[in-house]
């Protein structure tokens, strides 16, 4: 595998835009990946890949369109130990060059990263623009340094940045474009971004809910707002003061299923749709602090479980094959499968928008999300830890 496969793979995909092509095929993917990294097996789950003991193999990972892990536990845990958790990783190629495409950056046009990872999106964005016209921030500063020793032996030196992604970067403001490769929960996508992005530039992120999170977003912005749509899909790892409880899924998952209060009944909701399906994003936009969790057992046996672990509410919903209806199973002060149930059926009163219907809207007040037109205000259930009061965020749900 090389450098060449890769490109006439994302090629013949349509997923090498026109205007990227020359980036893509100058800047070396295998420059900025390190020789020990973590690269997925076929169940999902992160094992250790080593290139000097498998060579082959990790070539044939960096030349592929997938993602590659490069960090777990904001390095707590050193290779090649595992662990499900993790904060750092080389992007999918085609994910990578389908929002550079949708940055629409222009010759002469300044640009500021939020997560610069691996330095392979900067590199790209400095082929294309130029080193003095990308800036790149990165919290960890072991990322930062490991970024710049990358881009400085790949022949690129554009200004990387060792502090906090969610706070900007004031010093080389104002900028045409922000592009965040973190996840930003809705609600609480940082305002300094906003001030730092020039009038009529735009900003880009993936965005979501503790429930949800794979939405792309893109905003333009006015004098002191901005507002956009959901333009696609994108999964990345969230910003690190906007991480959502981990490892509790199995606990309140055991609470639920042995909890001698619990209330029962069944539901002809279908669950995967609740959990997984188009719906689910809209779910997860009346219930952005809750969790959301399937597991599959034997013979077409499944559960999805969701949680609220500052409450210690959970609910149960168990589907078993050719079944018309699901048995459910609900603890703590939070009735999750009556709420989710609720907001499915808003979603399909509404003609089940799919999420590119949805927008927001940001001001130095408040994030307002909106269903086809910015007068179509969506009011949340519940409150999103963390968002500005006083908005439509802490509204009861309409």
């Amino acid at each position: 595998m090389s450098l060449e496969d890769l490109t006439a793979t994302l090629s013949a995909a349509g997923a090498l835009p026109e205007d990227w092509a020359a980036a893509f095929r100058e800047v070396d993917r295998a420059k900025f990946i390190p020789a020990r990294v973590w690269f997925d097996d076929e169940q999902g789950r992160p094992q250790p890949l080593d290139r000097d003991g498998e060579p082959d193999r990790w070539r044939s990972a960096v030349y592929s369109d997938e993602p590659i892990v490069t960090q777990l536990d904001d390095g707590a845990t050193v290779w090649p130990a595992r662990s499900n958790a993790a904060t750092s990783s080389a992007s999918q190629p085609s994910m990578v060059l389908l929002m550079l495409d949708a940055l629409d950056v222009q010759p002469g046009q300044t640009v500021l990263e939020i997560g610069t990872g691996t330095g392979y999106n900067a590199a790209l964005l400095a082929h294309r623009l130029g080193d003095q016209r990308v800036t790149s921030i990165e919290v960890d500063p072991a990322l930062a340094e490991g970024a710049r020793a990358n881009l400085k032996a790949a022949g690129y030196a554009p200004t990387v940045v060792c502090a906090d992604g969610a706070e900007g970067w004031p010093g080389g403001a104002p900028y045409d474009r922000i592009i965040s490769t973190a996840a930003v929960i809705a609600g609480s996508l940082p305002y300094a971004w906003v001030e730092q992005t020039r009038p009529g530039g735009l900003i880009l992120t993936p965005w979501g809910t503790a429930y949800h999170n794979g939405a792309l977003v893109r905003l333009c912005v006015h004098e002191g707002t901005a507002t956009g749509r959901v333009i696609g899909n994108a999964m990345f790892m969230r910003l690190r003061e906007q991480r959502t409880p981990f490892g509790h899924a199995a606990r309140l998952g055991e609470l639920v299923d042995t909890s001698t209060t619990a209330l029962e009944s069944t539901t002809d909701v279908p669950p995967h749709e609740v959990a997984t399906g188009e719906g689910a994003f809209s779910v997860g936009l009346h219930l952005p602090d809750v969790q959301c969790s399937v597991y599959s057992e034997a013979d077409g046996l499944y559960e999805v479980l969701l949680y609220h672990v500052a409450t210690e509410s959970a609910a149960s919903a168990q589907v078993t094959p050719h079944a018309t209806e699901a048995h459910v199973r609900q603890h703590g002060p939070r009735k999750l499968w009556d709420e989710a149930e609720n907001a499915y059926h808003w979603w399909v009163e509404q003609g089940t928008p799919p999420r590119t219907r949805y927008g927001l809207t940001i001001t130095p007040t408040g994030q307002h999300l909106w269903l086809d037109t910015p007068s179509n205000t969506i009011r949340w259930r519940y409150p999103i830890a963390g968002s500005a009061g006083g908005d439509d965020l802490d509204g009861e749900g309409d």
